[in-house]
């Protein structure tokens, strides 16, 4: 009978619940080697009213990322740790992305019902395909 056990780190909880035996039964870890990655930063478990540590689903598939990086491509702890931050940054600059990109969506679809409904009898369309904003002001009468 075999102990695999696979997690995928997109589909997991971020509950920390698991205690650290049972993290590192699932990693396939040593706990002193999860008390290890938490000093160095590589993991941040939650902390137990008493003071012990508490992994999430999230935390133990982190931490067999950690053990492939290391024994099978052979990176370090601090390049492990660089990848991880790096990686963490990605994720965050694509959900900015994904903010910014429906914003602009809803800023289109604004524009749009604006015209629609001839508050647009102003605007000028541009062959342009600019991102420049533009601002007109007519001018007053005895100014040039």
């Amino acid at each position: 009978m075999s102990d695999e056990f696979v997690v995928s780190i997109e589909h997991t909880s971020d509950a920390k619940v698991l205690i650290i035996s049972v993290a590192a039964r699932l990693a396939g870890m040593h706990p002193q080697t999860l008390r290890q990655y938490d000093r160095m930063g590589l993991v941040q478990p939650g902390r137990a009213t008493g003071g012990g540590r508490r992994y999430s689903a999230r935390d133990v598939a982190l931490l067999r990322e950690i053990q492939r990086l290391s024994q099978e491509d052979g990176v370090n702890l601090a390049g492990v740790k660089r990848i991880i931050e790096l990686e963490q940054l990605v994720t965050e600059l694509q959900q900015r992305i994904m903010d910014l990109e429906a914003d602009l969506a809803d800023a289109q679809e604004r524009l749009a019902q604006v015209v629609a409904y001839g508050g647009g009898r102003d605007l000028v369309r541009s062959r342009d395909r600019s991102t420049a904003l533009v601002v007109w002001r007519p001018r007053r009468a005895g100014t040039e």
